[in-house]
C-alpha cells in the first residue's frame, strides 16, 4: 500500500524507521532502492506504475542533491512524502532539505524533517487513515499513547518537586 524508496542502500538505516511505523499500524509496504541519478529508467518505471501496483503513498528519501522525491512526484499523481537525509557528502543536510522543500508550483512534495523517516511513516499512515477506519483507530490509539507518556512524565516530575 505504501512505497518506501531511497536513493542509496546507505539510506536504509534512516528509511527503515518509516517501515517500522507502518508495521506498527499494520500497513503493508514495499521498500527498495531507486536512484534518480544512477537508475533514472527504474525511477520512471517505479513512479509511473505505482498506482496500478496498488500503492497509495510514496515515501522517498534522498541525501545530497535529493532529486528523487521531486522527480517521482513529477511522474505520479500519488502523494509523495520526501525525507531529506544527511549524507556524508551533504552540506550539513541543508542541501537535501532545500532540494525537497523548494518544489515548483504544481509538483508538491510533503517534506518532513532531516532524517525524519519516522514522521514520514506516521504521515503516510494518516493519509491512509483518512479513508480507512481501522488505521484511523490505530492512529488515535498511538496519539493517546503519546499523550499518556507525557502525562506520566508530568506526574513523575511533579512528585519529585513535591518531595524536594
Amino acid at each position: 500500500m505504501i512505497g518506501i524508496i531511497m536513493g542509496s542502500d546507505s539510506d536504509l538505516k534512516i528509511m527503515s524507521e518509516a517501515a517500522e511505523m507502518l508495521e506498527e499500524f499494520g500497513i503493508n509496504y514495499e521498500i527498495t532502492v531507486v536512484s534518480a541519478h544512477r537508475t533514472p529508467e527504474r525511477m520512471f518505471d517505479y513512479a509511473q506504475t505505482a498506482r496500478e501496483r496498488g500503492l497509495k503513498v510514496i515515501i522517498a528519501g534522498a541525501g545530497g542533491a535529493a532529486h528523487l522525491p521531486g522527480m517521482v512526484a513529477s511522474l505520479t499523481t500519488l502523494p509523495v512524502i520526501g525525507v531529506p537525509i544527511k549524507s556524508r557528502n551533504s552540506i550539513d543536510g541543508w542541501d537535501s532539505v532545500l532540494s525537497i522543500l523548494q518544489m515548483p508550483g504544481g509538483v508538491p512534495v510533503a517534506t518532513v524533517a532531516l532524517d525524519g523517516a519516522k514522521n514520514a511513516g506516521i504521515l503516510a499512515a494518516q493519509m491512509i487513515g483518512s479513508f480507512d477506519e481501522k488505521i484511523a483507530a490505530k492512529l488515535a490509539m498511538f496519539k493517546k499513547e503519546l499523550s499518556d507518556k507525557v502525562m506520566k512524565a508530568v506526574e513523575k516530575m511533579e512528585r519529585k518537586e513535591k518531595e524536594s
